[in-house]
C-alpha cells in the first residue's frame, strides 16, 4: 500500500551557475537567471509504501509524518532564497527543481526511521516510497 501526503512551500531561487559567464547562464537557464532570482509556490508530495498496522489500520500517524516533513523540510525551505538560505545551494550548487527534489529527498532519507520500527504513533514505520515536487503546472519532479 502507497499513502501520499501533500504539502506546500513558498521559496524563492536564481538558476545561475558561477562557473559559467552571465552570457552562458542566461542561454541555458533563460529569465530564470535573472539577479535578484524568483519564486515559487511548490507542491510537495511524499509517498510511504507499507502495510497497515493491525491494530490501528493505518499505515503511519499523519501527525508523526506531519511532523517529520515539517522538521526536514518545511522549516528549512519555506520563505528562503535557496541561494543564500539553504547549506546545499551556498556554495554555488544551481537550485534546479531538479537538485531540490534531490536535496528533499535526501533530507527525509537521513532522518528517516528504519521501515518496521516503531515512530511516534506509528507501529511500524512504513518506507519512503518517493518524493514529487510541482514547481509548476507544467514541471514536476519525481525521486
Amino acid at each position: 500500500m502507497i499513502l501520499t501526503r501533500r504539502y506546500r512551500f513558498s521559496a524563492s531561487h536564481r538558476l545561475y551557475n558561477p562557473a559559467l559567464s552571465e552570457g552562458e547562464n542566461r542561454e541555458i537557464y533563460g529569465r530564470c537567471a535573472k539577479p535578484y532570482g524568483h519564486g515559487h509556490n511548490y507542491i510537495l508530495e511524499v509517498s510511504v509504501a507499507g502495510r497497515a498496522d493491525a491494530v490501528s489500520g493505518r499505515m503511519v500517524a499523519s501527525k508523526d509524518l506531519d511532523s517529520l516533513i515539517e522538521d526536514e523540510v518545511l522549516r528549512v525551505y519555506r520563505g528562503r532564497n535557496m541561494n543564500l538560505d539553504i547549506d546545499t545551494f551556498v556554495d554555488g550548487r544551481v537550485p534546479t527543481t531538479e537538485n531540490v527534489a534531490r536535496d528533499i529527498r535526501e533530507r527525509l532519507e537521513r532522518r528517516w526511521p528504519a521501515p518496521g520500527t516503531p515512530f511516534g504513533h506509528t507501529a511500524r514505520m512504513p518506507s519512503l516510497s518517493g518524493v514529487r515536487l510541482f514547481e509548476t503546472p507544467k514541471n514536476i519532479f519525481d525521486i
